[in-house]
C-alpha cells in the first residue's frame, strides 16, 4: 500500500464492508418477509439486488449518484425510500459511525499487535 498510514481506513471500507452489505442485505431481506414475501424469495431477491447493484457500481466510469438517480422516479416508491434513508442524514450518519468505529477498533488492534 503507498500510504500505510491509511490501512486502518482501507480496513474500515474494504475489508469490513463485505459485512455491511450483508448486513444491508439482510435487512432488505427481512423488509421483505415483513411485507409478506417468503424469506425463500426474499433472499435471493436481495442477493440479487445487491449483484445487481455492484455490477453496475464496476462498469467504467460508473457514478455511484448517477446510478442512484438513474434508477429513481421523481415521486415514486424508490424516491420514497430514498427520502427515508437520507431524512436528517441518517443513513449517511449511520455508515459514517460505524466506519469511525471499524477504523478505531482496527488502530487498537494495530497497537495491540
Amino acid at each position: 500500500m503507498e500510504h500505510e498510514g491509511l490501512l486502518d481506513t482501507v480496513t474500515a471500507l474494504s475489508g469490513s464492508g463485505p459485512a455491511y452489505y450483508h448486513l444491508f442485505s439482510e435487512a432488505l431481506a427481512a423488509a421483505g418477509v415483513a411485507l409478506g414475501l417468503s424469506p425463500e424469495l426474499a433472499r435471493p431477491l436481495a442477493a440479487q439486488t445487491a449483484l445487481g447493484a455492484a455490477t453496475l457500481q464496476t462498469q467504467p466510469g460508473a457514478d455511484f449518484v448517477e446510478l442512484r438517480t438513474a434508477v429513481t422516479s421523481p415521486n415514486g416508491a424508490t424516491a420514497a425510500a430514498i427520502a427515508s434513508f437520507e431524512q436528517n442524514e441518517g443513513l449517511r450518519r449511520l455508515v459514517d459511525a460505524a466506519m469511525q468505529a471499524a477504523h478505531s477498533r482496527s488502530q487498537a488492534l494495530s497497537r495491540e499487535s
